[in-house]
């Protein structure tokens, strides 16, 4: 691992446009203790100056081995070293020292891009981002809004819908909303099947919050009780019979609570990134609620959760829908993820008779891993478990040509099984 001058870093790192953008307003630097080495550059008033930083004010320090360091800086970056960010919750073998929590979030996209610059160049190159077929004057997806009764008070949810054959809802993840299933509209082997209906939940994308409640009053924090209600009423809205229910994040830890509490209301789940109980403390994430840390840097913190070879236009994409959120809603969506949402003890009483079981899982997702996917699909009889090797917490957005890959065979045997014995056993 040989590491760049202080000249040449600076100059790297002045000459990228997204660093530029990261560093604005920014008077410090960025040290990076490799083992016994430095590498970083200053920052004054947002302009770029050669020379790694004493540790200080404005300045943020992150220390580890050149073992730990070696792991981050390959090109790829194996499962879990994507991401130096894990650094702020006590993983991935870095310590901040006495950086200030504050300024760490408010400047994480730089050190991210800066470790991005880092890397070696050689290794397995992104996929390209393909957008399939000749480019249509009009996308697939009409959208429109319906009226549903929520806790009693009226909510007006967007949905998009395309295709024709059995009804399909789609979940987006915590704090984004339906637009991160654009691609699967285009998918003929998908639509001339099924009937995709992406919808955002309440407080997210254009469903706008409701007029009967003082909600800016109130912290917003998402509960199952809540959650559980809106794909129901959809169904019912719509007048759908038993639909498949496929959601991600958020959406695939709700796709095992549907199969638990509604079995009879679906024929089939898909939970994508799905987990029996993630846990964890949403108070931990200082930078998703401090008025002094912008919406950019929890959206760069998701690139950091897609797999590294996945096109850099789509994690982009990601970053993007999360830039454009409502600032409470991700952080109160991580309630029900990671506070509320556990069924350990009752995912045997899930049965696959009534409703089948698919659980999907990016090898990259350090949130809903691989192996939670794994605990699920013991624990419920019958279900099935995909890893997706090549993938991260966002499959369907991410990488949507590797995903389809995973996603057929399920959608193929769906397809083949009567809505009256769904899991097709």
């Amino acid at each position: 691992m040989t590491l760049p001058g202080e000249q040449e870093f600076a100059a790297t790192c002045a000459a990228d446009g997204e660093m530029r953008l990261a560093v604005r307003g920014w008077t410090g630097g960025l040290r990076l203790s490799v083992g016994t080495d430095l590498v970083g550059f200053s920052a004054a008033d947002g302009e770029i100056v050669a020379g790694v930083p004493e540790a200080g004010v404005g300045v943020i320090s992150l220390a580890g081995s050149t073992e730990t360091w070696a792991q981050l800086l390959t090109s790829p970056p194996p499962r879990f070293a994507q991401i130096p960010v894990l650094v702020a919750f006590g993983e991935a073998g870095l310590q901040l020292g006495d950086t200030d929590p504050v300024l760490f979030w408010q400047y994480m996209p730089a050190l991210e891009r800066a470790v991005e610059l880092l890397r070696a160049p050689e290794g397995s190159p992104r996929a390209a981002a393909v957008e399939e077929g000749e480019v249509p004057r009009h996308d697939s997806p009409v959208g429109r809004y319906v009226h549903l009764a929520l806790d009693g008070g009226d909510h007006r949810i967007y949905y998009e819908e395309a295709g024709d054959g059995i009804p399909m809802l789609l979940q987006h993840t915590a704090g984004a909303h339906g637009v991160q299933y654009r691609h699967l509209f285009e998918v003929p082997e998908i639509t001339d099947r099924f009937r995709l209906i992406a919808y955002d939940l309440p407080y997210h994308g254009k469903s706008v919050p409701p007029v009967h409640s003082r909600w800016w009053e109130q912290r917003y924090q998402l509960r199952g009780a809540f959650l559980r209600q809106v794909p129901l009423a959809l169904s019912q809205a719509l007048s759908l019979e038993r639909p498949v229910f496929m959601g991600c994040s958020v959406g695939g830890l709700l796709a095992l609570d549907l199969a638990l509490r509604h079995p009879e209301d679906f024929r089939a789940v898909i939970a994508l990134e799905g987990a029996l109980h993630v846990g964890g403390d949403p108070e931990m994430f200082v930078g998703m609620w401090h008025p002094q840390v912008s919406n950019h840097s929890k959206a760069r913190m998701m690139e950091g959760l897609c797999a590294p070879t996945s096109p850099e236009p789509y994690v982009k994409e990601v970053s993007q829908v999360y830039s454009a959120g409502w600032p409470p809603a991700f952080l109160g969506d991580l309630h029900y993820y990671m506070v509320e949402h556990d069924i350990r003890d009752r995912a045997d009483e899930i049965d696959t008779s009534t409703v089948a079981v698919h659980i999907l899982n990016g090898a990259y997702d350090y949130t809903a891993t691989v192996e939670a996917g794994l605990e699920a699909h013991r624990a419920i009889a019958s279900s099935s478990h995909t890893e997706m090797a090549d993938l991260g917490h966002f499959p369907m957005q991410e990488n949507p040509r590797a995903f389809a890959r995973y996603l057929l065979p399920i959608l193929d045997q769906i397809a083949a099984t009567p809505a009256a014995s769904a899991a097709g056993r």
